[in-house]
């Protein structure tokens, strides 16, 4: 399409970038794209693309070049996460959830986490991000998950589900609430790295889920699991803090991934809509489909827009840009939602049958409205900033 090579023409990547999103587009396309249905159908975890991403040090994205990592933009990983949602959304949600865990210890860590921690990640190490308990989703502060302090360890005590990469991740940076009665930080959020073999730490179930089939959703079980204390991010208490930054980073994350998989959608519709004839003619020559594939393109270029703009305000040092980053979520993940089921729509009954990738999309899009705050979280949170008084701003 024409807007989009005008777009891809203004993006200004670096060389560097250039080189490592040319990498990704190849593998994508001869690699990772032509296993995405059979990964589906079979549940299986889709190593040999993670071992494929491994072996051009694609998970240094996300590390500085200090500890082992590669030179480039926010911006340009989420274009790399779109790229890989868009051949397969599972390997993309697999290595979106790796890159949401990591951001905070960039962030918050300290230089001896980061020495030693970062350098794993950079050699391909998975690491997943929990938050979510049975009785705290959408309120993540309702948490129960209980860091209990003991000598030089932290004892954890609570569970957690829903997370994606929990029983492959090396590293789990888990989210819970103080037990030191007496103490300032006593019953607050807190932030905590969790190492692969930890005692007391097991994976209690993989999820069978509707979409998103090779990638691993684990419940995760913490029973007086010993971890160092020198794994806490930050100080007892300021795990809110912790938490809320990471939201605002793995936000634009989860709206890579939706695009991707939106994209996948398009393309997969404009290529059947113009074999496709009926009537005489093509089906995309039919102003009723035409004018549907219209409002989708514009749709998401306008998405891939503001996907674009979230990324230069965390690469500019913009210190809070999470009203944006709820925005671009919502738009992405609805877009999606709605784009592959116009693509199920064209495709007709061929569509609604196991094997077409369109269906596969459909399924794969829904969680993209779900995770990470549902998109009615986000519209709440949109809203209190459109109601907020002036000297709130």
């Amino acid at each position: 399409m024409k807007t989009l090579r005008n777009f891809e023409h203004s993006r200004g990547w670096t060389d560097e970038e250039r080189a490592i999103l040319d990498e990704v587009e190849r593998l994508s396309r001869e690699v990772i794209a032509p296993k995405a249905a059979d990964f589906d159908s079979s549940k299986s975890f889709p190593w040999s693309n993670i071992d494929a991403l491994r072996s051009i040090g694609l998970f240094g994205i996300f590390v500085p070049e200090k500890y082992g990592g590669l030179d480039i933009s926010y911006r340009c990983g989420l274009e790399i996460g779109l790229l890989l949602a868009q051949a397969c959304a599972s390997t993309g949600i697999i290595v979106g959830a790796t890159a949401a865990a990591v951001k905070p210890i960039v962030a918050f860590g300290s230089e001896d986490q980061k020495a030693r921690l970062l350098p794993r990640i950079a050699n391909g190490s998975l690491a997943a991000l929990a938050i979510t308990e049975p009785h705290a989703g959408s309120d993540a502060t309702a948490m129960r998950t209980r860091f209990a302090p003991q000598g030089d360890d932290v004892v954890v005590d609570g569970g957690k589900i829903f997370i994606t990469n929990g029983d492959v991740a090396d590293l789990v940076l888990l989210f819970g609430r103080w037990s030191e009665p007496g103490s300032a930080a006593d019953g607050k959020i807190t932030a905590l790295v969790v190492e692969r073999g930890a005692p007391g730490f097991d994976v209690v179930r993989i999820e069978d889920k509707m979409g998103t089939r090779a990638s691993s959703t684990a419940e995760l079980a913490f029973a007086e699991c010993r971890v160092p204390r020198s794994n806490l991010l930050g100080d007892p208490g300021q795990g809110l803090k912790v938490l809320l930054s990471t939201l605002m980073f793995s936000r634009p994350t989860v709206a890579a991934h939706a695009l991707g998989i939106a994209a996948s959608a398009l393309s997969e519709m404009l290529a059947y809509g113009n074999e496709r004839h009926q009537g005489g003619k093509p089906i995309m020559e039919h102003q009723a489909i035409s004018f549907m594939v219209a409002d989708l393109a514009a749709d998401f270029l306008a998405a891939r827009t503001l996907l674009d703009h979230v990324g230069k305000l965390a690469d500019t040092g913009v210190a809070d840009f999470s009203i944006e980053a709820s925005m671009i979520k919502l738009k992405a993940s609805d877009l999606a939602m709605r784009m592959t089921t116009d693509a199920v729509q064209v495709f007709g009954g061929h569509g609604y049958i196991k094997g077409q990738c369109v269906e596969r999309l459909m399924r794969d899009a829904k969680i993209t409205q779900i995770w990470e705050g549902t998109n009615q979280i986000q519209r709440a949170t949109i809203a209190r900033d459109l109601t907020a008084s002036p000297s709130q701003h």
